[in-house]
């Protein structure tokens, strides 16, 4: 186990859209291992896999004490009529956050280390964080949800990092 260095915007890591894990291997283990320790740090509410430098699905979580893991999630669900437009940030956009719409419920289906069925769902902070991290998975970052304007002051703020 380990704890793992986030990569930061500009990283072409977290614009590469993810390979979904095909079999349980002692590296997508161990991989399960390090994203349950990184996160497990205050102010920390998700991570990616592609957020330590692993292009593989899979994330974890680290909402109201609990901490979780799920592989090669999928979103089947989001609220169609409630949205949130809280203020959003990114580990590897460290100390921004800026505006970002999204649905105040979302459900998530994948599998764990023993390729169980995992269903993950919530509001609010839960709905988040399930869609930021299969946003990452994707290869998309959060600021990229912005309309036209405030993406263009978040990247003139954030362009020195």
């Amino acid at each position: 186990m380990a704890y793992r260095e986030i990569r930061v915007i500009g990283d072409p890591v977290l614009r590469t859209v993810c390979d979904e894990i095909k079999k349980i291997t002692p590296q997508v283990e161990s991989l399960v291992e390090d994203l349950l320790e990184t996160v497990d740090d205050e102010g920390r509410a998700g991570l990616a896999a592609n957020q330590i430098g692993v292009s593989l699905r899979a994330f974890s979580w680290n909402i109201e004490g609990e901490i979780g893991y799920i592989l090669n999630p999928k979103i089947v669900g989001l609220s169609e009529d409630e949205y949130q437009d809280d203020d959003e940030g990114c580990l590897s956009i460290p100390g921004h956050f800026f505006p970002t719409r999204r649905a105040w419920y979302a459900k998530a289906v994948g599998v764990d280390l023993a390729g169980n069925e995992v269903v993950v769902e919530g509001e609010e902070i839960m709905a988040r964080c399930i869609q930021h991290e299969v946003d990452h998975l994707d290869g998309h970052l959060y600021i990229d949800r912005l309309d036209r304007a405030a993406r263009k002051k978040a990247l003139r703020k954030i362009r020195d990092l």
